[in-house]
């Protein structure tokens, strides 16, 4: 027997795989973290790419909106923030001109102990801090994409600001692609009509992860980021660990495809053939915090299982399923044609999650190793479910078969299977 550990929540599980069928796990080609992370970030914003220095660009008289991400996202703000401020600081911008906005997105806004995990208690106390809110009623209109046509609606804060820094973390995206970049302001702090716009082109074949060139969905965000005039950015590639591995910092474009390579090295995985069972961690909090969130593990780990296989998925789901929208429409709609008709007829917010379910559950069985009550689990997400991940490998065997071949993704969030043309 092999004892694979795998995250969940915070802590780990234990899933023990005959010799005979293992694989082995598919991970992240990881880099280790940079030993001193803040004097990382310190290097980056002293070596911009495709922009002069942050300290060049401002004036002291501006007002600065500072993008960060929420309580979902494991970007290192509370490293990435502190270098940013220290700069301004050097060019007599004070504090009372600067505002950071927790770009939420759809999400909720982040809670007061959340926000105090995120960037720090003494930065809580010294800066004007706000969450944005995608149906406030006075966001800024700042015209149309020109490929998309995509109304742009954004934070009032953000727009009414002299001059913006974005800050987020790059890692791959199920359907944008990648995350950062662009993506601090579409979604983050984007308008409701606006998000729904962009994220209504998930149907199209190269909205998928790890694909830029022709992606629709990322040409409209990096669009959205130009018209609101995204100034400067300040991303971070880190490890499975969290550990921040490079920090890059500059031009909207040229910053963040800097980023994407090393991602590129470190997530797409080369595997040589697909297996019968594939035992998926979300990859622990906060990528578990709900079903929401988790599901990218899942929409991963389809790359690496065979159609008719199995997929046990790991995620504790603390919140539960994270969304309205994605309850409603497993509820509602029972097949992912039907789900697609209504993306293009009126695409909602949260939609996009059920479709690609249901899409994944077409393909194969799903057995949910969660808190997630079963009324929710089985009832209205259709998924199988066990207690532990043992009893999970138990079903899994008697459904595809004694002889099956099991691969293990401890990272589902973070990791894409790459099969080799030759299989």
């Amino acid at each position: 027997m092999v004892d694979v550990w795998v995250p969940y929540g915070k802590t780990e599980i234990c899933a023990r795989i005959p010799t005979r069928n293992y694989l082995g796990n598919i991970e992240p080609k990881e880099k280790q973290g940079v030993k001193d992370p803040k004097a990382e970030v310190a290097r980056a914003l002293a070596e911009p790419i495709g922009a002069k220095r942050l300290g060049e660009l401002v004036k002291p008289s501006n007002k600065i909106a500072m993008v960060v991400n929420d309580h979902t996202r494991s970007t290192p703000s509370h490293l990435i923030v502190p270098s940013i401020l220290e700069e301004l600081s050097k060019v007599g911008i004070p504090d009372s001109n600067i505002t950071i906005i927790f770009g939420t997105g759809t999400h909720r806004p982040p809670k007061p102990e959340e926000q105090k995990a995120i960037l720090g208690e003494g930065l809580l106390q010294r800066i004007r801090i706000v969450s944005h809110d995608y149906k406030a009623k006075d966001l800024a209109y700042l015209g149309r994409t020109k490929s998309h046509l995509n109304k742009v609606y954004v934070d009032k804060v953000f727009a009414e600001a002299d001059f913006r820094v974005l800050t987020n973390s790059i890692e791959l995206h199920y359907f944008a692609g990648y995350g950062g970049g662009r993506k601090s302001v579409l979604p983050a702090v984007a308008g409701e009509e606006t998000i729904q716009h962009n994220h209504a082109m998930i149907l199209h074949p190269k909205a998928k992860t790890g694909v830029l060139e022709g992606n629709p969905v990322h040409e409209d965000m990096v669009e959205a980021a130009k018209l609101a005039k995204a100034d400067f950015i300040v991303n971070a590639v880190t490890n499975s660990k969290n550990d921040v591995v490079k920090a890059v910092a500059g031009d909207l474009d040229q910053a963040f495809y800097e980023g994407v390579k090393l991602v590129d090295e470190m997530y797409k995985v080369p595997i040589e053939r697909r297996a019968d069972i594939v035992v998926v961690s979300s990859g622990g909090h906060p990528h578990d915090i709900d079903l929401y969130q988790a599901e990218k593990g899942v929409e991963n780990a389809l790359d690496a299982v065979k159609r008719g296989g199995v997929i046990i998925w790991a995620a504790e789901c603390p919140d539960g399923h994270g969304n309205e929208i994605f309850y409603e429409w497993m509820t509602k709609f029972k097949d992912p044609k039907e789900m697609e008709a209504e993306i293009k007829r009126r695409f909602r917010l949260g939609a996009h999650k059920a479709y690609y379910l249901a899409r994944a559950l077409q393909r194969v069985q799903i057995i949910l190793v969660s808190t997630l009550p079963d009324y929710y689990a089985v009832g209205t997400f259709r998924l199988r479910t066990a207690r532990a991940l043992n009893d999970a490998l138990r079903d899994a065997f008697d459904i595809v078969g004694r002889d099956a071949r099991v691969w293990v993704m401890p990272h589902g969030n973070i990791t894409l299977p790459v099969v080799q043309a030759s299989e």
